[in-house]
This record gives C-alpha cells, structure tokens and sequence, in this order.
C-alpha cells in the first residue's frame, strides 16, 4: 500500500536532542498563548451554539410547517436541519470538547472551557474520556496491553494482535461500530468483556455503570424524547433529524480517530519498549504510533486539528488551532533526524485504514520486532 518506511536509527544522544528540539518549540509555542486563541475557542463556542440553534429550527420548520401549510418544505428544511445539527454535534465533539478536556485552555481560567470539569454533547461521559484516552492513550500510545484504542477491543488492526474467528466478521463489526461509535466510547471503560468472563463482580460493574447510565440516559432522553415532543404531533421528522444528525457525527468522528492511528505505517510496540523511556523515546513512539492528514483548514477545523494528530499527540494539552504552524517546524525536525512523518489526503490514509481492518479479519503473521525505539550505538 505504501512506501517501505525509511527511519534512521538514533543514538541516544540524538534521541536526547531530537526531544530536546521537540520540547524547545512546545516552549516557544506556549509563551505566545493569548487573545487570539481565547477568540478563537470563543468563536467555536458561538459556531456550535448557533449551528445547533439554526439545525434544531429548520427541523421544526420543517416538521410542523411541511405537515401542515408547506408540504414541500418538509423534506428540504428537515435534511438542512440535519446538516447542520451535525456541524455543531461535530464541532462541539472533535474541537470544542476534545480539546478542552485536554487543558488546552485551561490558561483562560474560564469556567466553561476547564477541562477537568467540562461535559460534551455525547453518550460517554467526560471523566471516562478524561482516563480513557487524555491518561491512558496518550500515555501509552499505541503499547500493546496497555492503550485500550488498538482496536477498541473489537478489532484486530495490526498483525501483532493474537487471531481470534471472531475476527473474520470484522469488516462488519467496523461499520457498525463506525455508526454507533458514541456508544464504543461510552462503554469503552467498563471493561464488560472482564465483567462477562467474572472477573469483574457484578457490585464493581453496577458502580461504573451508575455514572455511565446517568449519561447514556440524558442524551436519549434530550435528543429522542424532549426536542421530538416540543413538535407535538410532528415529532418523528425532528426524531429522525437528530438520529440523522448522532450517525453523521459518530461516523466522521470514527474515519478521523482511525485515520490518526491505524494507517498502514503506524507501528504497536511491546510493554518492554517504555521501560526506562527518555524524553526523546517518548516522542519517537507518538510519531510512528500517529497519522496525519492534508486537507486544509477546512478539514482542520471538522476534525478538531486531528488532522495533525502527530502534533496532537505530541502536544496534547496546547491549542489545537496552533498545530497547523506547529507542523511545518516538527517536520523539518523529523527530516533532520531521518524520521519518518506520516501523513496524506483524507481517502489515502481511510483506504489504508479499510484494508488493515479487511487484512488482518484473517489470519497474519506478526510483523518483525522494530528496533525502532532501541538507541543505535553511539556514533553509528
């Protein structure tokens, strides 16, 4: 599918110089931080509140007027309303809530972008999220056993994942999982398959699940109940539009998130490749456990600045909105230091996504150890 990876092998002292490049432009980064972000995460806010305003009333107009005056508007007005409902479930997702539960403005000391206390517009709740993937995944990116996200515990994605039968219905496990991914996400760390096989006590699993069950039950009931019953008797268009609008958010939400991880050239690595793990080793695993994106700032901004998910992971807890600037200088360093920089258009990286999940349905031998986080001796 692609290129045979190219990555020079560093010593420990390039290793200690290529973190220390890495962390030299996160500090120059972070000391320019100010009004121009703060404007920019507010006007995020403002796109999703209005986008969201504008989708839910041409909903309404749509099921109340097309059902009684306007027959033609229904149809219209109904498919608009659903657009847009996802543009704002999309931009509260992916650049509003990702990235302020990442701390990324917690600078501001505004009380509705702190990250440790802000709730999304989604089934999972925040705290779940905030240990799921801001500690676990970031932490340990891509570390077989240890980051949950290799395949979210449905799929097997890289060779080096043991084969089950099970896996041979993957293709259609993934699309599933790709519609209803909100619902991955909110169960993702209750862990129900140790509950299943017992060894997780049922008393344990009712307590996760309280929280969880909180959650799950405020988004049904505001997004299936409350706004299709303010249509009265027209509610099942308004019901229709937000399911419309929950199924184009999860799946957008599903091609990014793989696309960033599972591209033919992202590596897994073995528990034993972070013992002892330097600075530099740390940001050599995010950079061949992450995949990029080329698109532009459209893209960007629908994605959360995923579409730079090597600068995401290297700098998690910065504003997204500066990765784009950001990226021009981590790939000139990854040159320097040969190392390899994934990145590509949309449907190039997808497609290698789609193929990785087809491949490995079936039986595959595991790849080669990489040598890839061991220091090449000095001098060589």
């Amino acid at each position: 599918m692609t290129a045979k990876i190219r990555n020079r092998p560093l010593t420990a002292s390039e290793l200690d110089a290529f973190g220390n490049e890495l962390d030299a432009l996160r500090a120059r980064t972070a000391a320019t931080l100010g009004q121009a972000d703060a404007d920019y995460i507010r006007g995020i806010v403002k796109a999703v509140r209005y986008s969201g305003f504008a989708g839910r009333v041409l909903l309404f107009a749509g099921a109340i007027g097309g059902g009684t005056l306007w027959p033609w508007l229904l149809w219209p007005a109904c498919i608009a309303g659903a657009l847009l409902l996802a543009l704002s479930k999309i931009l509260e997702n992916m650049e509003l809530g990702h990235n302020v539960m990442h701390g990324q403005y917690d600078w501001m000391r505004d009380p509705q972008l702190n990250g440790k206390t802000y709730e999304w517009d989604i089934a999972g709740t925040s705290d779940n999220w905030r240990k799921t993937h801001n500690f676990k995944h970031h932490t340990y990116t891509n570390v077989r056993g240890m980051d949950d996200d290799i395949g979210y515990g449905l799929l097997r994605i890289f060779p080096e994942q043991r084969w089950r039968p099970f896996y041979l219905v993957q293709p259609l496990v993934a699309v599933v999982f790709a519609l209803l991914f909100q619902w991955g996400v909110a169960i993702q760390d209750l862990k129900l398959g140790r509950w299943l096989a017992g060894k997780t006590s049922h008393a344990k699993m009712r307590a996760l699940f309280r929280p969880v069950r909180r959650k799950i039950l405020r988004q049904l009931l505001k997004d299936y109940l409350l706004f299709p019953l303010l249509a009265g008797p027209f509610f099942l268009p308004v019901l229709l539009g937000n399911l419309v609008a929950n199924g184009l958010r999860n799946v957008w939400t599903y091609v990014i998130i793989f696309c960033g991880h599972f591209t033919a050239d992202a590596e897994t690595f073995a528990k034993e490749s972070i013992r002892g793990e330097s600075r530099g080793h740390w940001y050599l695993r995010q950079l061949r456990g992450s995949s990029n994106l080329a698109g532009g700032k459209l893209l960007n901004v629908l994605s959360g600045n995923l579409s730079h998910q090597i600068e995401h992971h290297f700098y998690p807890d910065l504003p997204a909105n500066r990765y784009a600037t950001m990226a021009v200088e981590v790939r000139a360093i990854c040159a320097r230091y040969g190392q390899h920089y994934n990145t590509g258009s949309l449907p190039r990286q997808f497609g290698q996504v789609i193929w990785r999940i087809v491949r490995h349905a079936f039986p595959s031998r595991p790849r080669p150890a990489t040598a890839a986080l061991q220091p090449a001796p000095q001098g060589g």
